[in-house]
Protein backbone atom coordinates (compact mmCIF):
# COMPACT_ATOMS: atom_id res chain seq x y z
CA UNK A 1 0.00 0.00 0.00
CA UNK A 2 2.86 2.49 0.86
CA UNK A 3 5.75 2.24 -1.54
CA UNK A 4 8.05 4.96 -0.54
CA UNK A 5 9.48 5.17 3.00
CA UNK A 6 9.37 8.07 5.28
CA UNK A 7 11.37 10.10 7.68
CA UNK A 8 10.90 12.57 10.65
CA UNK A 9 12.11 13.90 14.25
CA UNK A 10 10.57 12.10 16.63
CA UNK A 11 11.51 14.05 19.49
CA UNK A 12 10.64 17.58 19.86
CA UNK A 13 12.88 20.32 18.21
CA UNK A 14 14.62 21.71 21.06
CA UNK A 15 17.91 21.27 22.77
CA UNK A 16 18.28 17.98 24.87
CA UNK A 17 20.24 15.03 25.15
CA UNK A 18 19.29 12.71 22.44
CA UNK A 19 17.01 13.32 19.63
CA UNK A 20 15.68 10.89 17.09
CA UNK A 21 15.27 11.39 13.91
CA UNK A 22 12.62 7.72 12.77
CA UNK A 23 12.50 6.11 9.39
CA UNK A 24 9.78 3.73 8.06
CA UNK A 25 9.11 1.66 4.21
CA UNK A 26 10.94 -0.64 2.97
CA UNK A 27 13.93 0.99 1.90
CA UNK A 28 14.62 2.20 5.02
CA UNK A 29 17.77 -0.03 6.24
CA UNK A 30 18.91 0.71 2.71
CA UNK A 31 18.69 4.54 3.00
CA UNK A 32 20.24 4.35 6.72
CA UNK A 33 23.50 2.01 4.85
CA UNK A 34 24.12 5.17 3.02
CA UNK A 35 25.07 7.24 5.69
CA UNK A 36 25.69 4.91 8.94
CA UNK A 37 29.25 3.79 9.47
CA UNK A 38 27.99 0.13 9.75
CA UNK A 39 26.32 -2.57 7.73
CA UNK A 40 22.95 -2.59 8.81
CA UNK A 41 21.53 -5.39 6.57
CA UNK A 42 23.71 -7.86 8.63
CA UNK A 43 21.90 -6.74 11.73
CA UNK A 44 19.05 -8.56 13.82
CA UNK A 45 16.28 -7.21 14.58
CA UNK A 46 15.33 -5.29 17.52
CA UNK A 47 19.05 -4.61 18.16
CA UNK A 48 21.24 -1.17 18.49
CA UNK A 49 24.48 -0.48 17.17
CA UNK A 50 26.82 2.39 18.05
CA UNK A 51 28.32 4.01 15.01
CA UNK A 52 28.63 7.25 13.33
CA UNK A 53 26.27 9.14 10.86
CA UNK A 54 28.94 10.23 7.78
CA UNK A 55 28.45 12.79 4.85
CA UNK A 56 30.65 12.21 2.28
CA UNK A 57 33.26 10.74 4.00
CA UNK A 58 33.31 13.54 7.21
CA UNK A 59 30.89 12.20 10.76
CA UNK A 60 28.69 14.04 11.18
CA UNK A 61 27.34 13.00 14.36
CA UNK A 62 28.24 9.89 16.77
CA UNK A 63 24.94 7.73 16.83
CA UNK A 64 23.23 4.33 18.25
CA UNK A 65 20.76 3.02 15.40
CA UNK A 66 18.21 0.95 16.24
CA UNK A 67 17.06 -1.43 13.60
CA UNK A 68 13.16 -3.05 13.61
CA UNK A 69 12.52 -5.13 10.71
CA UNK A 70 8.91 -5.91 9.64
CA UNK A 71 6.31 -7.09 10.53
CA UNK A 72 7.24 -6.85 14.10
CA UNK A 73 7.52 -2.74 14.12
CA UNK A 74 5.33 0.03 14.93
CA UNK A 75 4.19 0.10 11.13
CA UNK A 76 4.72 -3.09 10.29
CA UNK A 77 7.38 -2.35 7.90
CA UNK A 78 11.30 -2.08 8.65
CA UNK A 79 11.69 0.48 10.96
CA UNK A 80 15.19 2.53 11.58
CA UNK A 81 15.76 4.94 14.75
CA UNK A 82 19.03 7.01 14.79
CA UNK A 83 19.46 8.30 18.48
CA UNK A 84 21.77 11.58 18.06
CA UNK A 85 23.21 14.07 20.17
CA UNK A 86 19.94 16.21 20.90
CA UNK A 87 21.16 19.31 19.31
CA UNK A 88 18.32 20.99 16.70
CA UNK A 89 21.20 21.77 14.00
CA UNK A 90 22.81 18.36 14.14
CA UNK A 91 18.98 16.46 14.29
CA UNK A 92 17.79 18.66 11.55
CA UNK A 93 21.06 18.21 9.41
CA UNK A 94 20.68 13.53 9.93
CA UNK A 95 17.08 14.45 8.74
CA UNK A 96 18.02 16.51 5.55
CA UNK A 97 20.60 13.75 4.97
CA UNK A 98 18.59 10.78 5.26
CA UNK A 99 15.78 13.02 2.67
CA UNK A 100 18.02 13.18 0.13
CA UNK A 101 18.91 9.87 0.36
CA UNK A 102 15.75 9.09 -1.10
CA UNK A 103 13.42 9.07 1.96
CA UNK A 104 10.29 11.12 1.80
CA UNK A 105 9.51 13.70 4.99
CA UNK A 106 6.76 12.08 6.50
CA UNK A 107 3.22 13.66 7.45
CA UNK A 108 1.37 14.28 10.94
CA UNK A 109 0.65 10.72 12.34
CA UNK A 110 1.78 8.76 9.22
CA UNK A 111 3.70 6.46 11.23
CA UNK A 112 0.88 5.84 13.78
CA UNK A 113 -1.23 6.13 9.73
CA UNK A 114 0.49 3.39 8.60
CA UNK A 115 0.19 1.14 11.24
CA UNK A 116 -3.62 1.87 11.16
CA UNK A 117 -3.55 0.46 7.72
CA UNK A 118 -1.57 -1.99 7.88
CA UNK A 119 -3.93 -3.53 10.38
CA UNK A 120 -1.39 -3.50 13.47
CA UNK A 121 -3.91 -0.92 15.30
CA UNK A 122 -7.85 -0.17 14.68
CA UNK A 123 -8.83 3.74 14.49
CA UNK A 124 -9.70 3.60 18.11
CA UNK A 125 -6.13 2.40 18.93
CA UNK A 126 -4.82 5.53 16.82
CA UNK A 127 -6.98 7.76 18.67
CA UNK A 128 -5.47 6.66 22.23
CA UNK A 129 -1.91 7.07 20.63
CA UNK A 130 -2.76 10.75 20.55
CA UNK A 131 -4.81 10.58 24.09
CA UNK A 132 -1.16 9.45 25.36
CA UNK A 133 0.45 12.40 24.19
CA UNK A 134 -1.44 14.74 25.31
CA UNK A 135 -2.53 13.07 28.66
CA UNK A 136 -2.31 15.86 31.62
CA UNK A 137 -2.89 13.46 34.44
CA UNK A 138 -2.23 9.87 35.74
CA UNK A 139 -6.26 9.04 34.97
CA UNK A 140 -6.22 10.00 31.54
CA UNK A 141 -2.89 8.40 30.73
CA UNK A 142 -4.88 5.77 32.21
CA UNK A 143 -7.07 5.57 29.90
CA UNK A 144 -5.44 6.39 26.64
CA UNK A 145 -2.94 3.33 27.71
CA UNK A 146 -6.24 1.21 27.87
CA UNK A 147 -7.23 2.03 24.82
CA UNK A 148 -4.03 1.47 23.12
CA UNK A 149 -4.49 -2.03 24.46
CA UNK A 150 -7.94 -2.41 22.65
CA UNK A 151 -10.15 -1.16 25.48
CA UNK A 152 -12.80 -0.10 23.25
CA UNK A 153 -12.79 -2.97 20.49
CA UNK A 154 -13.59 -5.00 23.85
CA UNK A 155 -16.03 -2.55 24.74
CA UNK A 156 -17.39 -2.55 21.22
CA UNK A 157 -17.08 -5.90 20.40
CA UNK A 158 -20.63 -7.39 22.31
CA UNK A 159 -22.19 -5.07 20.86
CA UNK A 160 -21.41 -5.76 17.44
CA UNK A 161 -22.33 -9.65 18.51
CA UNK A 162 -25.86 -8.91 19.10
CA UNK A 163 -26.38 -7.11 16.35
CA UNK A 164 -25.19 -10.05 13.90
CA UNK A 165 -27.47 -12.06 15.99
CA UNK A 166 -30.39 -9.72 15.25
CA UNK A 167 -29.39 -9.79 11.42
CA UNK A 168 -28.88 -13.77 11.42
CA UNK A 169 -32.73 -14.14 12.90
CA UNK A 170 -34.27 -11.40 10.35
CA UNK A 171 -31.75 -13.65 7.50
CA UNK A 172 -33.40 -16.84 8.91
CA UNK A 173 -36.99 -15.09 8.18
CA UNK A 174 -36.25 -13.50 4.79
CA UNK A 175 -34.60 -16.67 3.35
CA UNK A 176 -37.48 -19.13 5.14
CA UNK A 177 -40.30 -17.66 5.22
CA UNK A 178 -42.37 -20.24 6.22
CA UNK A 179 -39.87 -20.86 9.74
CA UNK A 180 -41.63 -18.08 11.70
CA UNK A 181 -44.61 -15.36 11.27
CA UNK A 182 -43.68 -11.65 11.77
CA UNK A 183 -45.24 -11.33 14.82
CA UNK A 184 -43.98 -13.42 16.31
CA UNK A 185 -40.44 -12.88 15.19
CA UNK A 186 -40.76 -9.52 16.35
CA UNK A 187 -42.41 -10.16 19.99
CA UNK A 188 -40.82 -13.08 20.86
CA UNK A 189 -37.45 -12.79 19.89
CA UNK A 190 -35.71 -9.22 17.80
CA UNK A 191 -37.66 -6.83 20.26
CA UNK A 192 -36.04 -8.23 23.62
CA UNK A 193 -32.95 -8.94 21.97
CA UNK A 194 -33.13 -5.27 21.11
CA UNK A 195 -34.04 -3.67 24.14
CA UNK A 196 -31.86 -5.08 25.70
CA UNK A 197 -29.08 -4.41 23.15
CA UNK A 198 -30.31 -0.52 23.87
CA UNK A 199 -29.74 -0.87 27.64
CA UNK A 200 -25.97 -2.02 27.11
CA UNK A 201 -25.48 1.27 25.00
CA UNK A 202 -27.27 3.30 27.08
CA UNK A 203 -24.57 2.05 30.28
CA UNK A 204 -21.48 2.61 27.19
CA UNK A 205 -22.72 6.55 27.08
CA UNK A 206 -23.35 7.52 30.50
CA UNK A 207 -19.50 6.10 31.56
CA UNK A 208 -18.50 7.80 28.24
CA UNK A 209 -19.65 11.01 29.63
CA UNK A 210 -17.45 10.60 32.71
CA UNK A 211 -14.53 9.79 30.83
CA UNK A 212 -15.17 13.09 28.82
CA UNK A 213 -15.07 14.78 32.18
CA UNK A 214 -11.70 13.09 33.11
CA UNK A 215 -10.23 14.12 29.84
CA UNK A 216 -11.21 17.36 29.22
CA UNK A 217 -12.08 18.54 32.29
CA UNK A 218 -15.34 20.60 34.13
CA UNK A 219 -16.32 23.99 32.45
CA UNK A 220 -16.90 25.74 35.71
CA UNK A 221 -18.25 29.38 36.27
CA UNK A 222 -17.44 31.41 39.33
CA UNK A 223 -20.74 33.73 39.32
CA UNK A 224 -22.48 36.42 41.63
CA UNK A 225 -22.92 39.47 42.10
CA UNK A 226 -20.52 42.11 41.68
CA UNK A 227 -17.66 42.50 44.61
CA UNK A 228 -18.70 39.37 46.37
CA UNK A 229 -14.87 38.22 45.93
CA UNK A 230 -15.55 36.36 42.45
CA UNK A 231 -12.04 36.96 41.24
CA UNK A 232 -10.16 36.47 44.60
CA UNK A 233 -11.56 32.86 44.29
CA UNK A 234 -10.21 32.19 40.99
CA UNK A 235 -6.93 33.76 42.06
CA UNK A 236 -6.70 31.64 45.63
CA UNK A 237 -8.01 28.33 43.11
CA UNK A 238 -5.19 28.94 40.61
CA UNK A 239 -2.74 29.86 43.42
CA UNK A 240 -1.74 33.30 41.25
CA UNK A 241 -3.12 36.86 40.90
CA UNK A 242 -5.09 36.18 37.17
CA UNK A 243 -7.82 38.46 37.80
CA UNK A 244 -7.34 42.00 38.95
CA UNK A 245 -9.15 42.58 42.92
CA UNK A 246 -10.25 45.66 43.98
CA UNK A 247 -13.07 46.64 46.54
CA UNK A 248 -15.01 48.75 43.25
CA UNK A 249 -18.10 46.89 42.08
CA UNK A 250 -17.56 46.20 38.76
CA UNK A 251 -14.06 45.60 38.41
CA UNK A 252 -13.99 42.44 36.01
CA UNK A 253 -15.97 43.29 32.64
CA UNK A 254 -14.67 40.65 30.56
CA UNK A 255 -13.78 36.37 31.28
CA UNK A 256 -10.72 35.65 33.14
CA UNK A 257 -10.47 31.91 32.61
CA UNK A 258 -7.81 29.23 34.07
CA UNK A 259 -7.36 25.54 34.85
CA UNK A 260 -6.65 23.60 38.06
CA UNK A 261 -6.12 20.06 39.09
CA UNK A 262 -8.29 18.33 41.67
CA UNK A 263 -7.11 14.81 42.25
CA UNK A 264 -8.17 13.39 39.07
CA UNK A 265 -10.41 15.73 37.49
CA UNK A 266 -9.96 19.56 35.89
CA UNK A 267 -11.71 22.21 36.34
CA UNK A 268 -12.11 24.98 33.55
CA UNK A 269 -12.74 27.90 35.55
CA UNK A 270 -14.08 31.27 34.40
CA UNK A 271 -14.52 33.99 36.39
CA UNK A 272 -17.64 36.22 35.15
CA UNK A 273 -18.11 39.82 35.65
CA UNK A 274 -20.95 40.26 38.01
CA UNK A 275 -24.52 40.12 37.06
CA UNK A 276 -26.32 43.26 38.30
CA UNK A 277 -28.15 45.96 36.43
CA UNK A 278 -25.84 48.21 35.08
CA UNK A 279 -25.49 50.96 32.99
CA UNK A 280 -22.21 51.08 31.48
CA UNK A 281 -21.99 49.74 27.93
CA UNK A 282 -18.83 47.79 28.67
CA UNK A 283 -19.75 46.26 31.86
CA UNK A 284 -23.59 45.43 30.22
CA UNK A 285 -21.22 43.55 28.05
CA UNK A 286 -19.31 41.53 30.16
CA UNK A 287 -22.37 40.62 31.99
CA UNK A 288 -23.74 39.59 28.49
CA UNK A 289 -20.76 36.88 28.31
CA UNK A 290 -21.24 36.29 31.82
CA UNK A 291 -25.16 34.81 31.28
CA UNK A 292 -23.93 33.24 28.39
CA UNK A 293 -21.25 31.21 30.11
CA UNK A 294 -23.81 30.61 33.05
CA UNK A 295 -25.83 28.78 30.40
CA UNK A 296 -23.05 26.53 28.84
CA UNK A 297 -21.30 25.66 32.34
CA UNK A 298 -21.45 22.37 33.78
CA UNK A 299 -20.80 23.29 37.36
CA UNK A 300 -21.56 26.57 38.94
CA UNK A 301 -19.83 28.03 42.26
CA UNK A 302 -21.98 30.75 43.20
CA UNK A 303 -19.85 33.02 44.94
CA UNK A 304 -22.00 34.87 48.38
CA UNK A 305 -20.72 37.93 50.66
CA UNK A 306 -20.58 36.42 54.04
CA UNK A 307 -20.28 39.55 55.46
CA UNK A 308 -23.41 41.33 54.34
CA UNK A 309 -27.29 40.64 54.35
CA UNK A 310 -28.93 38.42 50.92
CA UNK A 311 -29.87 41.08 48.35
CA UNK A 312 -32.30 40.75 45.37
CA UNK A 313 -29.35 40.56 43.01
CA UNK A 314 -27.90 37.51 44.99
CA UNK A 315 -31.53 36.15 45.30
CA UNK A 316 -32.34 36.22 41.39
CA UNK A 317 -29.00 34.19 41.11
CA UNK A 318 -30.13 31.43 43.46
CA UNK A 319 -33.04 31.00 41.33
CA UNK A 320 -31.37 31.54 38.24
CA UNK A 321 -28.48 28.41 38.84
CA UNK A 322 -31.36 25.53 40.73
CA UNK A 323 -31.16 23.76 37.85
CA UNK A 324 -27.52 23.90 37.35
CA UNK A 325 -25.21 21.56 38.94
CA UNK A 326 -23.76 23.95 41.80
CA UNK A 327 -22.22 24.88 44.83
CA UNK A 328 -23.29 27.63 47.22
CA UNK A 329 -19.65 29.17 48.33
CA UNK A 330 -19.94 31.93 51.25
CA UNK A 331 -17.15 34.04 51.02
CA UNK A 332 -15.59 36.33 53.70
CA UNK A 333 -16.16 33.78 56.20
CA UNK A 334 -13.88 35.71 58.25
CA UNK A 335 -16.46 38.28 58.34
CA UNK A 336 -19.41 36.53 58.56
CA UNK A 337 -21.34 37.01 62.16
CA UNK A 338 -24.79 35.78 61.40
CA UNK A 339 -25.57 32.47 59.96
CA UNK A 340 -29.36 32.99 59.79
CA UNK A 341 -29.69 35.12 57.16
CA UNK A 342 -27.40 32.82 54.66
CA UNK A 343 -28.33 29.17 52.60
CA UNK A 344 -26.69 26.37 53.69
CA UNK A 345 -23.18 26.57 51.59
CA UNK A 346 -19.45 26.21 51.71
CA UNK A 347 -17.62 28.85 53.74
CA UNK A 348 -14.35 30.38 52.88
CA UNK A 349 -12.23 33.28 52.94
CA UNK A 350 -11.27 33.54 49.70
CA UNK A 351 -8.56 36.45 49.64
CA UNK A 352 -6.93 34.93 53.40
CA UNK A 353 -6.51 31.62 50.96
CA UNK A 354 -8.74 29.91 53.15
CA UNK A 355 -10.54 27.39 50.50
CA UNK A 356 -9.64 23.67 51.93
CA UNK A 357 -13.51 23.33 52.53
CA UNK A 358 -14.21 23.93 49.15
CA UNK A 359 -11.41 22.25 47.61
CA UNK A 360 -12.80 18.61 49.57
CA UNK A 361 -16.52 19.72 48.41
CA UNK A 362 -14.96 19.74 44.86
CA UNK A 363 -13.56 16.01 44.92
CA UNK A 364 -16.20 14.56 46.86
CA UNK A 365 -18.59 15.83 44.06
CA UNK A 366 -16.20 14.42 41.01
CA UNK A 367 -14.85 10.77 42.91
CA UNK A 368 -17.50 9.28 41.26
CA UNK A 369 -16.49 10.49 38.05
CA UNK A 370 -13.18 8.91 38.28
CA UNK A 371 -12.96 6.05 35.74
CA UNK A 372 -9.77 4.49 36.47
CA UNK A 373 -9.65 0.76 34.41
CA UNK A 374 -12.77 1.05 33.13
CA UNK A 375 -13.60 0.67 29.16
CA UNK A 376 -14.68 3.67 27.65
CA UNK A 377 -15.29 5.89 24.60
CA UNK A 378 -12.55 8.40 24.46
CA UNK A 379 -13.71 11.25 22.28
CA UNK A 380 -16.49 13.20 20.34
CA UNK A 381 -15.67 10.75 17.52
CA UNK A 382 -16.68 7.26 18.66
CA UNK A 383 -19.48 9.31 21.15
CA UNK A 384 -21.40 10.64 18.42
CA UNK A 385 -21.29 7.24 15.92
CA UNK A 386 -22.57 5.41 18.75
CA UNK A 387 -25.51 8.01 19.31
CA UNK A 388 -26.02 8.00 15.46
CA UNK A 389 -26.09 3.93 16.38
CA UNK A 390 -28.69 4.32 19.05
CA UNK A 391 -30.82 6.64 17.26
CA UNK A 392 -30.93 3.98 14.10
CA UNK A 393 -31.48 1.24 16.84
CA UNK A 394 -34.49 2.86 18.15
CA UNK A 395 -36.39 3.46 14.59
CA UNK A 396 -35.54 -0.34 13.84
CA UNK A 397 -37.18 -1.05 17.64
CA UNK A 398 -40.41 1.05 16.50
CA UNK A 399 -40.86 -0.72 12.68
CA UNK A 400 -40.59 -3.85 15.17
CA UNK A 401 -43.32 -2.53 17.55
CA UNK A 402 -45.36 -2.03 14.13
CA UNK A 403 -44.33 -5.36 12.46
CA UNK A 404 -43.23 -3.79 9.55
CA UNK A 405 -41.63 -6.76 7.16
CA UNK A 406 -38.37 -7.90 8.88
CA UNK A 407 -36.12 -7.11 5.43
CA UNK A 408 -37.21 -2.92 5.99
CA UNK A 409 -35.75 -3.34 9.53
CA UNK A 410 -32.86 -5.27 8.50
CA UNK A 411 -31.77 -1.69 6.68
CA UNK A 412 -31.64 0.27 10.39
CA UNK A 413 -30.18 -2.68 12.11
CA UNK A 414 -27.43 -3.08 9.31
CA UNK A 415 -26.79 0.67 9.62
CA UNK A 416 -26.21 0.41 13.65
CA UNK A 417 -23.61 -2.15 12.63
CA UNK A 418 -22.03 0.17 10.03
CA UNK A 419 -21.71 3.04 13.10
CA UNK A 420 -20.19 0.28 15.46
CA UNK A 421 -17.56 -0.81 12.92
CA UNK A 422 -16.53 3.17 11.70
CA UNK A 423 -15.84 3.43 15.47
CA UNK A 424 -12.84 1.20 14.95
CA UNK A 425 -12.00 1.97 11.03
CA UNK A 426 -13.27 -1.50 9.52
CA UNK A 427 -15.97 1.10 7.85
CA UNK A 428 -13.96 4.32 6.88
CA UNK A 429 -14.09 7.31 4.98
CA UNK A 430 -10.71 8.51 3.57
CA UNK A 431 -11.29 12.19 3.91
CA UNK A 432 -12.45 11.75 7.61
CA UNK A 433 -9.01 9.40 8.43
CA UNK A 434 -6.95 12.10 6.84
CA UNK A 435 -8.67 14.77 8.44
CA UNK A 436 -7.61 12.45 11.93
CA UNK A 437 -4.45 11.83 11.36
CA UNK A 438 -3.49 15.11 10.27
CA UNK A 439 -3.68 16.56 14.02
CA UNK A 440 -1.37 14.05 15.46
CA UNK A 441 2.13 15.63 16.20
CA UNK A 442 5.02 15.33 13.34
CA UNK A 443 6.65 11.88 13.29
CA UNK A 444 4.19 9.77 15.38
Amino acid sequence: MFSDTIAAISTPLQEGAISIVRMSGEDALEIANKVFSKDLAKQKSHTISYGYIQENGQILDEVLVSVFRAPKTYTREDVVEINCHGGIYITRRILELLLANGARMAKPGEFTMRAFYHGRIDLSQAEAVEDMIEATSDISANLAINGIRGSVRRLLEPLIDDIMDIIANIEVNIDYPEYEDVATLTSHDLLPKTENWLKKLDRILERAQSGQIVKQGIDTVIIGRPNVGKSSLLNALLEEDKAIVTDIAGTTRDIVEGKIRLGSVQLNLIDTAGIREADDEIEKIGIQKSEQKLREAQLVLLVLDGSSPLTEEDRRLIELTEDKLRLIVINKADLYTDPIRMPEGISISARNGQIEPLLDALNELYEQNVLKDEPVLSNERQIGLLKLARTDMIRAKEAMEMQIEPDLIEIDIMAVHDHLKEILGEVSREDLIDTLFSKFCLGK
